[in-house]
């Protein structure tokens, strides 16, 4: 698996032949302002829920590519209303077989407000299994005990968890989810692009370390293999 990141929540992994973006919010993140989402290549997008930092570039990007979106049924609802009709609504429980694998929705405790402040749907994180392998991407988040259910029943090979703090869990209580799921292999999401979620990488990598993880601080931009 390859994972291209392009900051705060939005990254692709390319499994199976495709290539699957997450919460496409590229162009209003002045970190990211080197990205051209013009040249963003991608066979589906999954959005975990409606806030513009998670969207905001959904309907152009879904536009260009046809990608098939998969999100809650409010937010396909929502984009379908604006004419991106290659959807595929789930729900917090739900499953369904793609042509890369499985996705499964889980529990994410947030709020979800679209950005013309129409209801977005509960929010939600995503298991993902394809190629024998199973990623956790937990979408905006405070630290639950539902996600030791995770850790009880599928072997986590990553995960991708916010450390940003103030709006979702930051590096301490990721830590304790990184223990809920049973993984030792975590990328960082949703840190720096507001003064609010500014946080310390060395600081954060020693304290990940310690707990005898591997924290991965991703750069914008940049690939990485799993």
């Amino acid at each position: 698996m390859k994972f291209t990141y392009y900051g705060q929540s939005c990254f692709t992994i390319d499994v199976s032949g495709k290539s699957i973006l997450f919460d496409p919010f590229i162009s209003g993140n002045p970190l990211a302002s080197h990205i051209d989402i013009n040249r963003i290549h991608c066979d589906y997008i999954v959005i975990s829920h409606g806030h513009e930092d998670h969207i905001a570039d959904a309907l152009r990007i879904a536009k260009n590519t046809n990608a098939k979106v998969v999100s809650n049924f409010e937010i396909v609802n929502w984009l379908a209303a604006q004419g991106i009709t290659n959807n595929h609504p789930m729900n917090i429980g739900g499953h369904w077989f793609f042509d890369f694998g499985k996705i499964k929705c889980v529990n994410a405790v947030h709020s979800s407000t679209l950005p013309d402040g129409t209801n977005g749907g509960n929010p939600m994180g995503f298991l993902v299994e394809s190629e024998g392998k199973i990623f956790y991407y937990s979408g905006d988040t405070a630290l639950t005990y539902d996600m030791k259910l995770i850790g009880d029943y599928k072997k986590v090979d990553f995960a991708l968890l916010p450390i940003g703090g103030n709006f979702t869990m930051g590096v301490d209580n990721a830590i304790i989810a990184s223990d809920f799921i049973k993984c030792e292999k975590i990328i960082g999401l949703h840190f720096d692009t507001f003064g609010f979620i500014k946080i310390n990488h060395a600081e954060a990598i020693e304290k990940f370390a310690a707990a005898g993880k591997h924290l991965l601080i991703p750069e914008i931009g940049k690939s990485y293999d799993f």
